[in-house]
């Protein structure tokens, strides 16, 4: 059970880190357009996001698949970017219809983020025998810290929509839009050359 502790704490203090906030970064895009009332849907966005992840990050550990780490680091700012763009082009419609394209662009930016992943994991798995056990305990302590930022925020919207009195509508455009922002300066700095 130490070994499962192990690599579950890994993959949760991966997420949380700051220094990697690409991740967050995403996490906060795709809270975008949900507020706490709909925090079933927005649980099956990470969950396909996770789900996406965690195959690429798999097939890259076990060598399977392989792409340049300059080309998936300039990716992964451009799935934020993109999620972004999807919430801001939220705004213009009075019904939320788009759940099913946003259910497929987690699933695949997920891919790509796992690649990113597994960078890092290869490295910190060594000459492990068995990958199955670590690579489950770490993506399990992922989806927990993905959670728990989800979580955190979603309930940070509730508290400025109720307190503040933001609109949902304001709150998807400020959050959109400043991450928007980053996302495309993080895009500008990777581009890979």
């Amino acid at each position: 059970m130490s070994d499962f502790y192990l690599w579950f704490s890994t993959g949760l203090e991966h997420i949380a880190d700051w220094k990697g906030y690409d991740h967050i970064l995403f996490l906060l895009a795709l809270c975008g357009v949900y507020g706490l009332r709909a925090w079933r849907q927005l649980l099956v966005l990470v969950t396909a996001f996770t789900v996406g992840h965690s195959l690429t990050l798999a097939l890259s550990v076990l060598d399977m698949i392989k792409v340049k780490s300059a080309v998936v680091e300039f990716l992964i700012p451009i799935t934020i970017v993109l999620t972004c763009a999807m919430n801001l082009a939220e705004l213009k419609k009075t019904s939320k219809r788009g759940f099913r394209m946003r259910y497929l662009a987690a699933l695949f930016f997920g891919l790509i983020h796992g690649m990113g992943f597994s960078f890092l994991l290869k490295s910190l798995l060594g000459t492990e025998e068995n990958i199955v056990p670590p690579l489950f305990a770490f993506n399990i302590g992922l989806e927990a810290g993905q959670l728990l930022i989800v979580a955190v925020v979603l309930l940070l919207s509730a508290l400025a929509t109720s307190l503040i009195h933001i609109s949902e509508r304001d709150k998807n455009f400020f959050l959109s839009s400043a991450v928007f922002g980053i996302a495309l300066m993080m895009m500008l700095e990777r581009v890979p050359l």
